[in-house]
């Protein structure tokens, strides 16, 4: 019978979830099991194994995460959630360009900046549909939210309300970069 890493289950359990295992989480556990993942022959044996259930352990750099084959159903409603997941992005990136994996934040830096920066107050106007609040203070805690939620983003200091962005961010700035609209049609879109 072949032996399988010792925290084999944890991993699923976190992955399966949909959640991303970050090198660069404050939690013990989840860095923990990001060493067992970059052990070369554990992520092949996972791979392989993962691979019998359907599930697709994927490598990013400093994250790793489940993909699955999708039908094209499934396809349409992940392209809904990626125009979501767009907005959100080009708001934090608004906020502060240098916004990615290491980059430190707190609600109340947020709400400084939108009284100075108006393209910030359009931006989050604009996500209002996500956020399902008018209120900038409100709006921004649940963006917030729904990076901790995924898994983009963990509060690193409840006193501060200090949130640290994880490792597995840099994987919807590759969904992004990875949507190409060729120049003979870019002037097509309605802006």
């Amino acid at each position: 019978m072949q032996e399988f890493p010792k925290h084999t289950a944890e991993i699923f359990e976190v992955l399966s979830k949909g959640k991303f295992i970050c090198s660069n989480s404050s939690n013990d556990l989840n860095r923990k099991l990001y060493g067992v993942l970059e052990d070369e022959n554990h992520y092949e044996q996972l791979t392989s194994y993962f691979e019998n259930i359907n599930f697709i352990l994927e490598k990013g750099d400093g994250y790793f995460y489940f993909s699955r084959d999708e039908s094209k159903v499934n396809l349409e409603r992940k392209l809904e959630f990626a125009f979501k997941w767009i907005d959100i992005l080009d708001f934090f990136k608004t906020f502060d360009p240098s916004f990615g994996s290491g980059f430190r934040f707190s609600i109340a830096d947020i709400m400084v900046r939108l009284n100075t920066d108006a393209d910030l107050k359009t931006k989050l106007t604009g996500l209002k549909k996500v956020t399902k609040k008018s209120n900038f203070t409100d709006a921004a805690s649940n963006l917030a939210k729904f990076l901790i939620r995924d898994n983009f983003v963990e509060l690193q200091d409840e006193v501060s309300g200090t949130y640290k962005v994880l490792s597995s961010f840099a994987y919807l700035e590759e969904l992004i970069l990875a949507i190409h609209i060729p120049e003979d049609i870019a002037n097509e879109i309605p802006e």
